[in-house]
């Protein structure tokens, strides 16, 4: 009797385990697709025509952009469909979609097909969020923050390591080999994700099934919190990406112009990814014990210790320390908000959840930059800092409030 309990047991244990990893997996390389074209996608748009400077830095802008705008878009209809049908199959949607369209960037004949494959591929997306979601709703919750802090540092890793790949491939190959490779890896992550991701079904009514978000969204207990994390995701998203326009600039004005400029600011460029990758598990499984939203607060209290001295310094080797720091503090943060999230979203809505925070994180993609830019511009490189402290206390500001709200309702309930 006591084998017979323990079997089930030990395979719903060895499960999950497994579908993380193939997971891990798929989010690594979607990273790597999202990622992979910025060393090279302003000379791959140059081959398809003749553009002056301006033209070709409108059109590199709007190619990069249209990606993460459209799965902003797109992004909650998706996770809709899959609170339905199933993630899993949402997953086969994206990986198989992505696959395709990957492959046809590596055809296309001129910048317009180009920019209508990337909206595709932003159409297509879904495939981190859906597998957060089904790591969320399948693993036993002593381990979840423990695994999707793991799934973190696959996509962090895809980001960190899709522009070195990229690179590597146009160079010993070509820019739409480059495509082509990367869409035939993709494909691999539809196989894979066929044939060893398992999902179990979790009854949901029909009633519910049928029913709207909006329907479903107001009966929600912790909408307010919810919301409050969006935002969160949003803020830790722009601080992120506010460096990314000026940061080999930043860096040849540390080196004095240096010839090597370019490898060191890949360097900088990696340090918040590889802190990320090395401290989010270990973080994971600290805050299922000591509690999640503690995490989050240690966390923005990090990026403010790392952000400030940052506008002040004045070697290289000191920036990438701090710019590690900075990793770190995404450790703490991005694995607990997945698990917040999923601890305050009911089953039947958790892609739903999940799919609205990648929206969120991809409007950061697009804000960043652009913040950046223009304070660069308005100020100095230095400014770029300060101002994301200050995003950052202001992120913890309305975090504060969002918790103390839910303690208050629950408190009154």
């Amino acid at each position: 009797m006591s084998e017979n309990d323990q079997e089930p047991a030990e395979s719903e244990n060895t499960l999950w385990q497994r579908n993380v990893f193939v997971l891990w997996f798929g989010v690594f390389m979607t990273g790597v697709a999202l990622s992979e074209v910025m060393p090279f996608l302003s000379l791959y748009i140059d081959t398809l025509g003749h553009f002056n400077k301006d033209a070709l830095s409108l059109y590199s802008g709007a190619v990069f952009a249209i990606s993460f705008l459209v799965t902003a878009v797109v992004s909650p209809f998706w996770g809709k469909l899959a609170d339905r049908k199933g993630r899993k199959l949402m997953l086969l949607r994206a990986a198989f979609g992505m696959s395709v369209v990957l492959f046809l960037m590596g055809n296309v004949t001129n910048v317009w097909e180009l920019l209508l494959l990337r909206a595709l591929q932003g159409a297509m997306g879904g495939f981190i969020s859906n597998a957060n979601a089904l790591v969320a709703t399948q693993t036993p919750k002593q381990h979840a923050g423990k695994a999707l802090g793991i799934l973190v540092t696959g996509m962090t890793a895809g980001n960190l390591i899709g522009p070195f790949f990229g690179g590597v491939l146009a160079t010993f190959f070509s820019y739409r080999t480059s495509f082509h490779i990367t869409g035939i890896i993709l494909f691999l992550v539809f196989i894979l994700t066929l044939c060893l991701v398992k999902e179990e079904a979790r009854p949901v009514s029909l009633t519910v099934a049928k029913s709207s978000t909006r329907v479903l969204w107001a009966g929600l207990p912790n909408k307010q919190f919810i919301v409050g994390l969006f935002v969160t995701t949003m803020l830790v998203q722009t601080v992120n990406t506010s460096i990314n326009p000026i940061i080999s600039l930043f860096v040849r004005e540390l080196m004095h112009n240096a010839t090597n400029t370019t490898f060191m600011a890949g360097i900088v460029a990696a340090m918040p990814g590889i802190a990320t990758v090395i401290a989010a598990p270990p973080f994971g499984r600290l805050g299922d014990r000591v509690g999640t939203e503690r995490m989050i607060k240690i966390g923005f209290m990090i990026a403010v210790i790392a952000f400030i001295p940052t506008a002040f310094v004045t070697s290289i080797s000191m920036l990438m320390l701090l710019r590690f720091i900075v990793g770190i503090s995404d450790a703490t943060m991005l694995p607990a908000i997945q698990t917040l999230l999923s601890k305050n979203s009911p089953t039947e809505m958790t892609s739903r959840i999940f799919s609205y925070n990648q929206s969120f994180q991809s409007l950061g993609s697009v804000m960043g930059p652009m913040i950046g830019a223009i304070i660069a511009s308005l100020f100095d490189y230095r400014g770029i800092f300060i101002v994301s402290a200050l995003i950052i206390i202001l992120n913890a500001v309305l975090f504060n409030i969002t918790t103390r709200r839910k303690t208050e309702t629950a408190a009154i309930k």
